[in-house]
């Protein structure tokens, strides 16, 4: 399984583009950054043809300890979710 990276990512806009390394880099940085901003101020990032990402906040609910099964109460949080477009779950399953 081969794992994407920033650096990947910074390699291939350098590539592309033919930006420096610095400048392809600080533009990676530069759309996880907003990405991670509007998430943090509530608002859902909708990436045409790939996706949508959200923060769903969950409610606290019993669950239990894996290893003893002993039950614990797990705390409400807020957590990040992607739905990907029907464009791409159509590329991924290969139709």
């Amino acid at each position: 399984m081969a794992t994407i990276t920033r650096i990947d990512l910074a390699n291939t806009l350098r590539e592309y583009f033919g930006l420096t390394n610095a400048d392809s880099y600080k533009m990676v940085d530069i759309i996880f950054d907003e990405i991670e901003q509007s998430l943090i101020n509530g608002e859902d990032v909708k990436i045409s043809g790939f996706g949508t990402f959200k923060i769903l906040s969950k409610s606290p609910r019993l669950g239990r300890n894996p290893k003893t099964g002993t039950p614990a109460i797990i705390s409400a949080r807020r957590v990040a979710s992607f739905r990907p477009s029907n464009e791409f779950r159509k590329i991924v399953s290969g139709k």
